[in-house]
């Protein structure tokens, strides 16, 4: 077994044929816009041309399990028996932090809180109105209007679905009992749109409307965010700090963990990694060793101090230390054999 050597690769590195080396990518929406910039650094430095395509998690697991893509991007990691059905072994790269906010259309209503159970009756049909005794309890100061709420959901296959409906299922029972969590439901109220930025253009098109997406789509809208209250009792926002903070717990050495509802005191409730999947061996479909060079380069680059940054200055969470090194020693042991 030969352990794949770690390459430098200069600008307008070429494969065989003197064409440029490619690496193609498909998955999460919910990382597109650091994807975009980060990708686009990466290819400015090496010349390594980078495409990737914002098709949903479960589009992306499915074209890695086709091996049609280097890469899959995914907001829900994958089980035991997800694995073995792709048939060769798969890593997860966690690639930074990031959140699932709750955004709310409700024009002169700002600092909404919302807790887990109030989220869960929302989406559960049982709480329809603004003004419900149960939202006005929590929210005293706020003038909620008597305006029916209209819950927005994903339609496709979603890894932003799984990280919210993971946390749900961990602080309401009925949920875990009626709904459970997964990358696509059953939904039996609100209305459905595609994509984390088609939620965000509901939201921010239908007064009345909460959506579950991307902190980074609701801040670049500048819609209101709601604060969710955490295991500890308190009400966060999701900030870079808040994201970070909920990977300080012991994680397991392959970083396939949820780190939803964490005990920190200071998390906000809802975060969670986002992960570039791989298989292990690059040695199939007729890659070369320069092509599974380029993808580690890649993940290095991604989980440089650059790259990193990136990730904050887009609204993203860097690593916290921990994860960071986990990371790293992932990308170490993918091999080309």
């Amino acid at each position: 077994m030969k352990k794949l050597i770690f390459i430098i690769i200069a600008a307008g590195l070429t494969a065989c044929g003197g064409n440029r080396i490619r690496l193609s990518g498909a998955g999460a929406t919910f990382p597109l816009p650091f994807y975009n910039i980060v990708f686009k650094a990466y290819s400015d430095k090496t010349g390594v041309i980078v495409n990737y395509g914002g098709i949903g998690s479960g589009g992306g697991i499915r074209s890695l399990t086709d091996r049609t893509v280097d890469f899959a991007a995914s907001d829900a990691f994958l089980s035991d028996a997800e694995m073995a059905n792709i048939g060769a072994e798969v890593l997860h790269i966690p690639t930074c932090m990031g959140a699932v906010v709750l955004s709310y259309n409700l024009p002169g209503i700002d600092g909404l809180k919302l807790t887990g159970e109030l989220i869960s009756d929302i989406y559960l049909g049982r709480i329809t109105r603004w003004n419900d005794g149960k939202i006005k309890a929590l929210n005293p100061d706020l003038p909620l209007p008597d305006r029916t709420i209209i819950p927005v959901y994903r339609s496709d296959g979603s890894g932003t679905t799984f990280v919210f409906t993971d946390y749900l299922t961990k602080v309401s029972p009925e949920w875990a009992r009626e709904m459970g969590a997964g990358t696509s439901l059953r939904w039996t109220v609100g209305v459905a749109s595609r994509g984390n930025p088609g939620v965000a253009g509901s939201v921010a098109q239908t007064e009345g409307a909460i959506g579950y997406i991307g902190s980074e789509y609701a801040l670049s809208l500048n819609l209101p965010i709601a604060l969710i209250q955490n295991s500890a009792g308190y009400f966060v926002e999701a900030n870079a700090e808040s994201i970070s903070a909920a990977a300080n717990i012991e994680l397991p050495a392959d970083m396939r963990a949820m780190v939803t509802n964490s005990s920190e005191p200071n998390a906000y409730p809802i975060s969670c990694f986002t992960w570039i999947i791989v298989y292990k061996n690059q040695s199939y479909n007729n890659r070369t060793e320069q092509q599974a060079n380029a993808l580690i380069e890649l993940l290095e680059f991604i989980l440089s101090p650059e790259g990193q940054e990136t990730a904050r200055k887009v609204n993203y969470a860097p690593l916290p230390p921990k994860a960071l090194e986990n990371a790293l020693n992932i990308v170490k042991s993918i091999e080309f054999r």
